[in-house]
């Protein structure tokens, strides 16, 4: 997971404000204590700190993968 996608799924999950606030205070003992912004500071994974918000914050399994996205058109 790219670090784009990981704030693509935060903004639709959570909406675009709330994300980043969410981002920066929200300790996720599951990536080391830490938030999930100084989580991704500190080179942890992307995929990893998502799914630390998605059990933290009781996200349904079938919505881990975000919403679907139409390919763009060439």
């Amino acid at each position: 997971m790219r670090l784009s996608d990981f704030w693509r799924l935060m903004d639709d999950e959570f909406g675009a404000g709330y994300s980043r606030t969410l981002a920066t205070s929200l300790v996720l003992a599951e990536v080391g204590g830490v938030t999930a912004a100084d989580a991704l500071g500190k080179g942890v994974a992307p995929k990893k700190v998502w799914q630390a918000v998605c059990r933290i914050q009781d996200v349904p399994p079938e919505r881990w993968l975000g919403r679907d996205v139409a390919p763009r058109e060439s």
